[in-house]
């Protein structure tokens, strides 16, 4: 009987692909009966076939199963009648009835990946931003105004209780890790516009007083629009960063870019009790089937589910199968074993999938 249970959701576009991949490589490196992957439907294909993007059988699994595993949700031109997206409602609804505040997004430079950073090529970037999830502009969703097809207007959410849970969660988290790769400092820095709206000075204020708890980790600040520059110039200052729920979502794309691109970053959505992982990028529906995605981010993010079920249960088998994962995929890039077509090479999903199994040999 297998340990755990993953609720597994392939989803769309390329999402079967890289799922099936990411399964193959877990068993791979665990053992053909240590998780269990349960599949289940969601997203918006599947709105298309029935009108329910998230089915209540599949929403009872995530909720009660040990971990959640989604490939890719999504395909062109399945909206809602307001024009918003089909596909991203699916895990939009995950992260609010479940109540996953977290989004954790590592941006780390790979062995063998090179980075548009010219003096970044041969590493120094390995820092993970947090961006609270729940909250923020996003807690608008569906809850905005227009009017008269002349005025339109949503609220950005901030509260204490919000903003102090994922600033805990960032300072536990840099004390986890060993610093900034500049200076090996443990620091968290804290994103916003504090200096024009009161919501982010209140969000700065919170966490300068989650901060007192943490007097082993250094503060550091950075305004929205400034950090995009400091992430390209010196982004190995960067330990761990916390960020509300709109900003979180446009630097982590830029720091996914800094380090190869949104095919090898990974992603995960954590609350208390539950936690959701998938690849950072979309469902790549121009490319689904061909056998041509890179399977590297929902691995990783396969990678970082081990690591969450070993410290949620003090199983050290998984943390040694998410480290022997995780080195295999560094061996397999930059040895050009098996290179996928977004970082230059030409490798396949499978053959890339292959090769990292291959590699934990």
């Amino acid at each position: 009987m297998a340990n755990y249970r993953i609720a597994t959701i392939e989803g769309d576009g390329i999402g079967p692909e890289v799922a099936q991949a990411t399964i193959s490589v877990l068993k791979a490196a665990c053992g053909e009966n240590k998780l269990d992957f349960q599949m289940f439907d969601g997203g918006a294909g599947h709105y298309v076939k029935t009108g329910h993007v998230l089915p209540d059988d599949t929403f009872a699994a995530c909720r009660d199963l040990d971990a959640i595993l989604h490939g890719a949700a999504g395909l062109p031109g399945v909206v809602y009648p307001d024009g918003t997206e089909v596909g991203n409602d699916l895990h939009l609804r995950l992260r609010f009835r479940l109540d996953l505040y977290a989004n954790v997004r590592p941006v780390k430079l790979l062995p063998g990946v090179l980075s548009p950073l010219r003096a970044f090529e041969n590493g120094g970037i390995d820092y993970v931003i947090i961006r609270e999830n729940t909250e923020g502009l996003y807690a608008s969703r569906g809850a905005g105004v227009l009017l008269r097809d002349e005025f339109a207007s949503d609220s950005l959410v901030v509260t204490r209780k919000g903003t102090e849970r994922v600033a805990k969660f960032a300072f536990e988290l840099s004390r986890k890790r060993n610093g900034a790769p500049r200076d090996g400092k443990r620091r968290v820095t804290v994103c916003d516009k504090a200096n024009i709206l009161r919501s982010y000075a209140f969000f700065r204020a919170v966490c300068d007083d989650v901060h007192a708890a943490y007097p082993d980790i250094e503060i550091d600040y950075a305004y929205a629009d400034a950090i995009t520059v400091h992430m390209v110039k010196r982004p190995d200052f960067y330990d761990v960063i916390v960020a509300e729920n709109m900003f979180g979502d446009i630097i982590s794309d830029l720091g996914a870019a800094t380090v190869g691109g949104m095919g090898i970053s990974p992603s995960g959505e954590i609350g208390d009790g539950h936690a959701l992982f998938q690849g950072a990028h979309g469902s790549a529906p121009d490319i689904a089937g061909q056998n041509l995605a890179s399977p590297v981010a929902t691995i990783l993010s396969g990678v970082m589910m081990l690591r969450w079920l070993a410290e949620r249960h003090g199983d050290d088998t998984l943390s040694d199968a998410a480290n022997r994962i995780e080195t295999a995929v560094g061996t397999v890039l930059s040895k050009g074993l098996a290179v996928p077509r977004d970082l230059g090479g030409k490798a396949s999903c499978t053959e890339v999938t292959d090769a990292i199994c291959r590699a934990m040999k």
